[in-house]
C-alpha cells in the first residue's frame, strides 16, 4: 500500500512564531496519522518546524531541497531530495503531495498555493490572509478550505483524502 504524502508549505526566514508553532503541531499530527510529511526541506521557518514536529513523534519526513547539496537542510529531514532547481522545486512539492497545506504566507508559499490551484490539488490554508483566501476561493476548481486550528486541518485533510480515493 502506498502511504499518503501531505505537503506543508510556508514561509522560511519570514515565518512568524505562531506560524512555526502551528507548523510544528501540524507535523506532529500528520505523523500521528501515519502520513508522510513533505516539506521544502530547509532548516528555517515552517519547513523546519513541521519537520521537527513530525520527527518528534517518529514520523517520516521528505525534504525537497532547492540546491545540489544538503547545505541548509533541516536536521529533521529523513529523505532529502536534491533538485538543483531553486524555486522550481515547488512543482515537485505540489505534485508529490496528496493534500497541500499552506501555513502562513511568503512569496514562495504564494507560488505553491497558485500551483496547487493550477494543478487542482486539494488545499488547506491556515494563517493565510483573508484577501488571499478569497482570491483562492474564486480560482479553486477542487476542494480548498481555510481553517483556524491544527485539529480542524487534520479533519479536513482526512475528508479531502477520502474524496480523492
Amino acid at each position: 500500500m502506498i502511504r499518503k504524502l501531505v505537503g506543508i508549505m510556508g514561509p522560511g526566514e519570514t515565518a512568524s512564531t505562531v506560524e512555526k508553532e502551528t507548523a510544528y503541531a501540524l507535523g506532529q499530527a500528520i505523523a500521528k496519522q501515519d502520513w508522510i510529511l513533505l516539506t521544502g526541506g530547509r532548516a528555517t521557518g515552517v519547513m523546519d518546524a513541521a519537520s521537527r514536529g513530525a520527527q518528534s513523534v517518529n514520523g517520516l519526513v521528505i525534504g525537497i531541497l532547492p540546491g545540489e547539496n544538503r547545505t541548509a537542510m533541516s536536521a529533521a529531514v529523513d529523505i532529502p531530495i536534491l533538485t538543483g532547481m531553486g524555486s522550481g522545486r515547488n512543482v515537485i512539492n505540489i505534485l508529490s503531495s496528496e493534500v497541500v497545506v499552506a501555513c502562513g504566507l511568503g512569496a514562495g508559499t504564494l507560488s505553491e498555493i497558485a500551483l496547487a490551484l493550477k494543478l487542482q490539488k486539494p488545499l488547506v490554508l491556515i494563517h493565510v490572509p483573508d484577501a488571499v483566501v478569497e482570491q483562492c476561493r474564486l480560482l479553486a476548481k477542487v476542494a480548498m478550505v481555510d481553517v483556524a486550528t491544527v485539529e480542524v486541518a487534520i479533519a479536513q485533510i482526512q475528508v479531502l483524502m477520502a474524496a480523492e480515493e
